[in-house]
């Protein structure tokens, strides 16, 4: 059996290694037209950052053997050869026609089965001045190493980053510091526009701010202008103009399939290779996988691109159980991300609210706030969760964690919830792992859940920061009601029109001076004593009441402090 793969990284090899375990007769080559067979790129930021030493780090197994040519071809028994392209598939004589790059040489390369590993370039915009030096994708090894290099020679000072997505966030959190200035210029209204609701992309604009990071939003770039040897030297956008000595465009990527458009292999809606539940294309002797496919999604059932290197792995070690026979295929995914970057953990997975939305779904959802571990515990953080269900059913749609504290744990619960159709009461019921280091007694996560079916069943009336904001700013009446500890109010009084400061333990006794002709918002740190306040009030007959969904945990995001 011959098995030709066009492409490496992370299916490419993926795919060689699970298929030599599993048949170990059969002929696997890897086609590579770069001169790196393997590595890590969703390490380049950490390396940019210092937190990965060498570049090389992102080539080497875990047990520090580099993975090149000669690794594939004494520990796998795979035939690698890089710089080598792929120009055309011939289906009928099922043959590749590559050229060798160093050569100048080209040859039909036989198969039996064909695997289309040719990944994702960067979605770069027609913007005048974009082939200017010193303008990079961070898409490539080489890319991240240039940039280092220009900071370790202090031939920078300032860095424009286009784009707030994932790559766009670690590279500024990466870059970001004293001696080298950052500014992040966004099309869209807020940071992560793909990846989190605004109410949590909020979070994170807030957190960019306190490190010094000039964010510019609703900002399109209209060009590029260069100095004397022809690098970068200024941006020029709708709000201005920004000086700079080096451009990153993190804009995102498109698939890379003119190699299966030319061989006539069906596209789907998403624009990547259409593929099956096994990655077969329309074509029974080739699959493809990684960057240059689309999924599906577990939710809305609809055809998705989402390229990440975990999704790439998996499909890999499909498309090689299934060559050999083995009953294996790709499950539908939900769209799960995860990125650190500023102190925060931040990620997603399902439907996000506007998603949700959009699609018909008569949502609920809720905003919480509360500790990664007992408050005594000296190691613990914050994290704020929101969730995304069916409002008649409370079946779980999605969900969104920010925070310096574990998100990820709670996050994975999530997806595994989703995955299993639970409902918001099955996240209640959960049995999870407590003890003072990892969780509070009611860990956070079920917290979310228990203001979620709160909120759902109508037994408390939460809203939002944000909906708070934009009814002050349509100049609607509100009582802000901030019945935290005297000691808090005075550490971080809030400065919004119609504040009234009541201590939760002095209420019962104040609560007839609250005014009746508004609407009260009940404001504490984390939100669990306003939900206090809130059904106390209630109990008094007072019907205008709503908690502040996440407290200022999330409120100071959106309010003068």
């Amino acid at each position: 059996m011959n098995v030709i793969i066009v492409g490496g990284v992370a299916i490419g090899p993926k795919v060689a290694a699970r298929l030599r375990r599993i048949s170990p007769e059969a002929v696997i080559t890897i086609i590579e037209r770069g001169s790196l067979i393997s590595y890590g790129g969703c390490g380049l930021p950490l390396y940019v950052g210092n937190l990965v030493p060498k570049l090389d780090d992102l080539m080497m197994t875990s047990y520090g053997v580099l993975r090149d040519s000669e690794f594939f071809r004494k520990q796998k028994n795979i035939n690698v050869r890089t710089q080598t392209e792929a120009l055309k598939i011939d289906r009928g004589n099922k043959t590749v026609l590559v050229r060798d790059l160093v050569a100048n040489t080209e040859e039909a390369l036989p198969y039996d089965y064909l695997i289309l590993a040719t990944g994702a370039k960067p979605s770069i915009p027609p913007i005048p001045g974009v082939d200017l030096g010193q303008i990079f994708t961070f898409h490539h090894p080489q890319d991240a190493q240039k940039v280092k290099e220009l900071i370790k020679l202090k031939k920078i000072k300032h860095v424009t980053i286009i784009g707030s997505g994932l790559i766009g966030i670690e590279t500024a959190d990466a870059l970001a510091s004293p001696r080298l200035k950052v500014t992040v210029c966004e099309a869209d209204s807020r940071v992560l526009p793909k990846l989190l609701d605004s109410d949590m992309s909020k979070l994170v604009e807030q957190k960019m701010k306190g490190h010094d990071v000039e964010l510019l939003l609703s900002c399109k770039v209209k060009g590029f202008e260069g100095d004397a040897e022809g690098n970068v030297c200024r941006v020029v956008t709708e709000q201005g103009t920004i000086n700079t000595e080096a451009v990153i465009i993190a804009t995102g990527v498109r698939p890379e399939i003119s190699l299966a458009q030319e061989a006539g292999l069906t596209i789907g809606n998403t624009g990547a290779i259409k593929v099956d539940e096994h990655q077969l294309t329309s074509d029974p002797a080739i699959y493809a996988g990684g960057d240059c496919t689309e999924q599906r999604h577990l939710i809305t059932e609809e055809p998705v691109y989402i390229p990440l290197a975990s999704t790439a792995n998996k499909q890999g070690r499909v498309i090689a159980d299934h060559i050999a026979g083995l009953p294996s295929r790709f499950a539908p995914v939900e769209g799960t991300s995860i990125l650190q970057a500023f102190d925060f953990n931040i990620g997603r997975t399902g439907l996000s609210e506007e998603e949700a939305r959009k699609r018909g779904y008569n949502v609920v959802t809720s905003v919480s706030s509360g500790l990664d571990a007992t408050h005594y515990y000296p190691m613990h953080g914050l994290i704020t969760i929101k969730l995304i269900a069916e409002h008649e059913n409370g079946r779980l749609l999605g969900a969104q964690v920010c925070g310096i504290g574990e998100s990820a744990k709670r996050l994975d619960v999530l997806v595994t919830a989703l995955k299993f159709g639970a409902k918001v009461k099955d996240l209640i019921d959960l049995d999870l792992a407590y003890a003072p280091p990892f969780a509070t007694a009611i860990d956070v996560l079920i917290h979310a859940a228990t203001t979620l079916e709160n909120i759902r069943r109508g037994i408390a009336i939460g809203i939002t920061a944000e909906d708070v904001t934009k009814r002050l700013n349509a100049g609607e009446k509100l009582c802000i009601l901030d019945i935290r500890e005297p000691d808090e109010v005075a550490a971080n009084p809030l400065a919004v029109p119609g504040t009234m400061v009541i201590g939760l333990g002095e209420l019962r006794e104040r609560w007839k001076e609250i005014p009746r002709d508004c609407l009260i918002v009940t404001v504490c740190g984390l939100g669990i004593r306003g939900y206090e306040a809130a059904c106390m009030l209630q109990a008094k007959g007072i019907t205008q009441v709503a908690f502040l969904e996440g407290g200022l945990n999330v409120g100071s995001a959106f309010f003068k402090q």
